[in-house]
């Protein structure tokens, strides 16, 4: 099997995937849960010291702001680690009631406008490049607000924000069909996501996130349109099975991962150049989290490397000829290909464990920090 396409693909890990997180009743504590950002970043290290595949952390300001920024990108490289995409926050501050950046008030809008201008200056401070914004904005009911005026707001909110990034810095715009508002949400959808970054300027990017979306919604397609027009800036990999899951990727359909894939190595965008930021996004309840973050990290190789096996020549060709079945059978024949021992053969010989998850299981990482984080309060989803 040819899997060069694997070298320089990456995956991004989020700091609060390694926190007590969950769901929005009973959120379950784990022993030697970090206690604050240097042992969210200490867990994340041990996850990319065991794939080899995980080499960034995004944070969220502000569950994880500190007195040095400098102090903890110094932490993060010497762990062999960097600070990724910066995730602003607008759902847990009881002015964005009625919205943030959409808001009535001009007051509200530029209190959340200042914090992602906080949020550039973070980035600039720990060499993060990408200020990820997802808008929780939205309404319950009809004549609640003005949809119009909403969007003409949002567009304002951002172009402030947006000119004031550095030359390195852009930003990835998320969208959710629904939650935590109902009637509608202001960035429903990738299509407003990506109008509002076609209006804002080149170095604004739409983020998808799988759990987004409708039931039934062709997601690879939705890929395939963002690369066409070279804006799709991230992904936020996760599960989902009825709604905003937030479960291991390829949990609950890993043929739909399979599927994304194949666009994603149909464009050429699993190779570093793309800039396009593969990253998790995931909440672990029940689980423990340092093994659903490898094993997620890995299901995301296992699916691209199915899919650099399928033969794009005869499957061109079978398209071109109408051959309905044999281009099905061209896919299926790499998706149905069993890459398990290959890949682990490929992490052997660059001295990584064929098996990560085994390997975290007898390396005693769990036992230790559970004797040594006593004390102080674990993080957990909002802290």
């Amino acid at each position: 099997m040819n899997l060069d396409g694997l070298d320089g693909f990456t995956v991004e890990v989020p700091s609060w995937a390694y926190g007590n997180s969950g769901t929005r009743f009973k959120v379950f504590t784990s022993p030697g849960v970090p206690r604050n950002p240097y042992e969210k970043i200490a867990d994340a290290a041990q996850v990319h010291r065991l794939t080899g595949l995980a080499p960034r952390v995004s944070l969220h300001i502000p569950w994880d702001a500190v007195d040095d920024w400098a102090d903890l990108r110094a932490h993060a490289e010497k762990l062999g680690v960097r600070i990724g995409a910066i995730n602003s926050n607008l759902f847990q501050d009881d002015d964005y009631r009625l919205g943030s950046l959409c808001h009535p008030d001009p007051v509200v809008r530029d209190k959340a406008v200042q914090h992602h201008l906080r949020c550039l200056e973070i980035m600039r401070e720990t060499g993060s490049t990408d200020l990820k914004i997802w808008l929780p904005d939205g309404l319950n009911y009809p004549g609640q607000d003005s949809l119009r005026g909403r969007q003409d707001r949002l567009g304002e909110s951002l172009r402030r924000v947006y000119d004031e990034l550095g030359a390195d810095q852009r930003i990835l715009l998320e969208y959710k069909f629904f939650e935590p508002y109902f009637y509608t949400m202001d960035i429903p959808d990738w299509g407003t996501s990506l109008l509002h970054c076609l209006a804002l300027g080149e170095r604004a990017t739409v983020v998808l996130d799988t759990g987004h979306h409708a039931p039934g919604t062709n997601i690879e397609f939705i890929v395939m349109q963002l690369l066409r027009q070279g804006r799709l800036g991230a992904f936020d990999f996760n599960s989902r099975f009825y709604a905003d899951d937030d479960l291991i990727v390829g949990a609950a359909d890993p043929f739909q991962l399979f599927r994304i894939m194949s666009e994603i190595v149909a464009g050429g965008a699993h190779r570093p150049e793309s800039r396009v930021n593969f990253m998790l996004d995931q909440c672990h309840n029940i689980e423990e989290k340092l093994p659903g973050q490898i094993r997620s990290v890995l299901n995301v190789e296992q699916a691209l490397a199915k899919a650099l096996l399928i033969d794009q020549s005869a499957l061109a060709t079978a398209q071109r000829d109408g051959d309905v079945l044999g281009a099905n059978e061209i896919l299926m024949a790499a998706y149905e290909t069993d890459v398990r021992g290959t890949l682990a053969d490929r992490r052997e010989a660059r001295g990584l464990p064929r098996d990560p998850v085994a390997a975290f299981k007898a390396s005693g990482y769990a036992a230790a920090v559970a004797t040594d984080r006593v004390g102080g309060t674990q993080a957990g989803w909002g802290a």
